[in-house]
């Protein structure tokens, strides 16, 4: 998920935003229904690796210890039950370079066995796998030789996809380069891992391995959908996707984007994600709209899938203002629905997360819809917040009823995509179109 300092953006840019057609293209496919974690986050049993030492390290992003998380990495036969009891027919993972290189050339067959198991659970339950192959994790012996200010990576990168892909392929995967580049380098910088001024060389190297990626997989797995997922940042996505997504447009299978916070005249509470106060953030259900929409009229024709989305609190308390976790939920839906309905081709959805994970250097932020005590909790149990039978019901109803009402309407003169969603709003109430 999206971190920290990027969201300062939100102020920055507001008067950013274009406005062009929207393509009317509605998808064939079935509606793709998923739940999301990663590695670092929820695994446990770190290995060496960029975020290891930094953990180790307590850089300026990390407020508490790595601890084991929520060790998915022995929990996720039941993990994986749970999501296919919610109805999901997308399971999103990444598989750690980490933890399968730990030195360079040498392959841990035991991790690899691990993730084989992963695999073969997700799809005899019935899913579809969603495997990341970066969630901003690279393993201790690649920080050695410059991490992403190094050439070697790139080849190393590449290396480690080809072994990812050619074990993987023919289970119907849905593939992820690289989780969110842009933020991804952003907290290298700000970790120490990249020095600032380097960041456009970076850059382009992450623009090398998803463009080379996306042809090999396509030669390996054929069929199958490629992609890279961006943390939309209200209004300032123009500028963040020059550096990486504008250059890997025509190597893309949908857009995938993540959606956590909006902005409006009325609302710029995003400001609080700077300090790391995400449950301080107001949700905007109906910027997830607006997102959606900029995508359709910037690649018009392209698939839209909603990689992550979902709602911090603070410790898994209540939020002050009684907004719940299936109130976000059911409200993101219903205009992910009007999206549909306005003839934008959504493909998927996917909640993040699962379960409470370590949010990249604090166990604060509850992000999951089973919540789990990290910190003190020895057995980590998982515990079902409100919106699991609201998830599930979502599903089963392919999304909000015809009449439903969001519990937060539309913020006053949305600003997420520039004044064009301010100038240009949606209809309020209007129409819903099932998904799926």
């Amino acid at each position: 998920m999206v971190r920290g300092k990027p969201v300062i953006l939100v102020v920055v840019a507001l008067l950013a935003g274009m406005l062009a057609g929207v393509s009317p293209a509605v998808a064939t496919t079935p509606f793709f229904w998923g739940v999301a974690t990663s590695g670092y986050q929820a695994e446990g049993s770190a290995p060496d690796s960029n975020w290891r030492r930094y953990e180790q390290a307590k850089t300026s992003s990390i407020k508490e210890p790595y601890l084991q998380s929520v060790d998915f990495r022995h929990h996720y036969a039941e993990d994986i039950d749970r999501a296919k009891q919610l109805g999901v027919n997308v399971f999103r993972f990444s598989v750690e370079w980490a933890r399968i290189e730990p030195r360079p050339g040498q392959v841990d067959q035991a991790e690899l066995a691990y993730y084989d198991d992963v695999v073969r659970h997700v799809v005899d339950a019935g899913m579809r796998p969603m495997i990341t192959l970066d969630h901003w994790v690279y393993p201790g012996w690649v920080a050695d030789q410059g991490g992403w200010d190094s050439d070697r990576t790139v080849d190393a990168w590449l290396a480690n996809a080809r072994r990812v892909v050619d074990r993987y392929k023919g289970f119907g995967a849905i593939w992820i380069t690289i989780n969110e580049p842009t933020v991804y380098l952003q907290n290298e910088t700000a970790n120490g891992g990249l020095a600032g001024w380097k960041l456009p060389w970076a850059q382009a190297r992450l623009v090398k391995v998803h463009r080379a990626a996306y042809d090999l997989i396509h030669s390996l797995d054929p069929g199958a959908l490629v992609s890279s997922n961006t943390a939309y940042i209200p209004a300032a996505q123009g500028i963040l996707d020059a550096s990486f997504l504008d250059q890997v447009r025509d190597k893309l299978d949908f857009a995938g984007l993540d959606y956590y916070y909006g902005a409006s005249l009325d609302n710029l509470s995003a400001i609080h994600a700077a300090s790391g106060e995400f449950w301080k953030v107001t949700p905007q259900p109906d910027g997830i709209y607006y997102a959606l929409r900029y995508y359709a009229r910037k690649f018009p024709g392209l698939p839209l899938y909603v990689v992550e989305n979902g709602m911090p609190t603070d410790n898994g308390n209540a939020r002050p203002d009684g907004y719940t976790r299936s109130d976000h939920l059911r409200d993101h839906i219903y205009w992910v629905q009007r999206a549909k309905a306005d003839g934008m081709n959504v493909i998927g959805y996917n909640y993040w997360s699962l379960t409470d994970n370590y949010e990249w250097g604090s166990y604060q932020p509850r992000f999951g819809l089973y919540t789990v005590d990290a910190r003190s909790d020895a057995t980590l149990t998982r515990r079902p917040t409100d919106a699991v039978a609201a998830y599930r019901q979502l599903i089963a109803g392919h999304g909000v009823p015809a009449g439903y009402t969001p519990v937060r309407p539309p913020g006053f003169c949305s600003v997420v995509d520039g004044l064009g969603s301010c100038l240009d709003p949606a209809r309020y109430p209007g129409p819903v179109a099932p998904l799926g």
